[in-house]
């Protein structure tokens, strides 16, 4: 299987390694993971990819091979932040998670680093998750989840976050907030929708708008994303409202947004002192 386009125009190590999808391991010089229910091991060497046989589709899409990554580099804004993530970053594709698998994660992020989110995953994956290859977990659907109890999420180390996790399932699985329904709706108005859920306010509804709907303009704001605006394009200026860098971030960042948004966010994670 033949990499996107040209040379590094696909680099699978910043792609998975960039705390936008927290399940996936490293096995030698391979990934291993679940793409919904298929188990997938996925290598790269140059310009090719090679995946477990009859996975090629599946990767194709979960790894957006056919975003236009010239096209979405050449709409970012040319100052030296942004030049210097691009640089760093450059390959990092925006994956198309499952738009549950994607929202679950995010609402078990708050205030957690990728490490710790990623043990959440597993563990989830590995106690209610269907194995779909000898220990590759699918992550475990509304269904399955919203009939656990609290202290079954607790377990799990979600603290807080296991009645939040809890709720949203139960919302979804009944059909009060039907994914597919908010898939289709306006950018402003599945935001909406999804913010309805327990634990998701406009960064969480933005991540899973982001990875798990392809709303690529979508642009979620954490303490990385707005420590790097307020560096990097507000110096100068005190009392910087969030209103105002949600503002900004939507106008500044164009309509590829949520690329330039990963970008920005890895390259300041890994190089940037604490």
């Amino acid at each position: 299987m033949a990499g996107a386009e040209r040379a590094l125009a696909f680099h699978l190590d910043r792609t998975l390694g960039c705390g936008q999808v927290f399940h996936w391991r490293r096995e030698g010089d391979a990934w291993i993971g679940a793409i919904g229910n298929e188990p997938v091991r996925v290598e790269q060497r140059g310009e090719r990819l090679t995946v477990t046989a009859g996975a090629e589709h599946v990767v194709r899409d979960y790894f957006a091979l056919d975003h236009p990554l010239d096209e979405i580099y050449a709409s970012f804004p040319r100052d030296d932040a942004m030049c210097a993530a691009v640089e760093f970053c450059h390959g990092l594709r925006i994956v198309r998670q499952p738009a549950w698998e994607c929202l679950a994660t995010f609402i078990t992020s708050a205030m957690k680093q990728v490490a710790h989110i990623a043990q959440i995953s597993h563990t989830l994956r590995e106690r209610y998750g269907a194995e779909v290859a000898p220990g590759i977990f699918s992550y475990p659907s509304p269904a399955r989840l919203a009939a656990l109890s609290e202290a079954d999420l607790r377990e799990c180390k979600l603290g807080f976050r296991a009645k939040n996790l809890l709720g949203a399932a139960r919302m979804v699985a009944s059909g009060e907030v039907d994914l597919d329904h908010a898939a289709a709706l306006g950018d402003d108005e599945a935001r909406a929708e999804l913010c309805r859920l327990p634990g998701v306010g406009e960064k969480v509804a933005n991540c899973a708008l982001l990875f798990g709907f392809g709303r690529l303009a979508a642009f979620p704001i954490d303490v990385w994303i707005e420590r790097v605006l307020r560096d990097l394009y507000f110096r100068r200026k005190r009392n910087v409202t969030a209103r105002r860098l949600r503002e900004f971030s939507a106008s500044y960042f164009g309509p590829y947004g949520g690329y330039a948004q990963q970008y920005l966010f890895h390259h300041a994670r890994l190089t940037w002192s604490r």
